[in-house]
């Protein structure tokens, strides 16, 4: 496989798979190099299913091996939510500041501040084969949003083992450990091994 298509048109996910890649004799090409298209909707249940949904609608499209992911924050305070309406929930508020304020105050209130980060992402081969391939890391919500890089709820999330969030690592820091790094580990390995 030479080329793949990542269904995705959130250049800092892409830049993030693609510096992942980067070392792979693989060429990573993504939604904005096409001409706009309706993306599906996503109305699975779970982050496999909204990835599979996204992926075969890619290979259909495009006519090229196609992978998706799916990815959200589950926070205990919250009954595992905002989990697969992740993105969703952000855009509920006027600012991500607010949603972060709003979480935050729901972990204060319940004394818990365990929170993981899921990823799923599916690989469409061919019409009917697709594989899908997990990460998850765990750790806690940040008392106040600390950091510029990363993207989504990468200021609040600070992963096991350390003491900074997402949002204060820098891209290979993040890369080494996060968990979409980890499904594509997984993914990769599938690819080349």
């Amino acid at each position: 496989m030479k080329s793949l298509l990542f269904f995705s048109n959130n250049n800092k996910k892409i830049f993030e798979v693609k510096k992942i890649f980067n070392s792979r004799k693989i060429k990573i090409h993504d939604l904005n190099e096409f001409e706009k298209i309706k993306e599906p909707n996503e109305n699975g249940i779970s982050f496999s299913e909204n990835a599979k949904i996204k992926s075969s609608f890619g290979l259909k499209n495009f006519n090229i091996p196609c992978f998706a992911d799916d990815s959200g924050l589950c926070v205990e305070a919250l009954k595992n939510k905002p989990g697969i309406k992740s993105k969703r929930f952000l855009k509920k508020f006027n600012t991500n500041l607010s949603a972060f304020e709003y979480i935050i105050g729901k972990v204060i209130k319940s004394k818990n501040s365990r929170a993981y980060f899921k990823t799923s992402i599916c690989l469409s081969i061919k019409k009917g084969h697709h594989i899908i391939f997990e990460g998850k890391i765990s750790g806690r919500i940040s008392e106040k949003p600390i950091g510029l890089n990363g993207f989504g709820y990468d200021p609040i999330f600070i992963p096991d083992g350390y003491k900074k969030t997402f949002a204060e690592m820098n891209s290979k820091e993040k890369n080494k450990i996060s968990h979409r790094k980890i499904a594509l580990d997984k993914m990769e390995s599938f690819l080349f091994n």
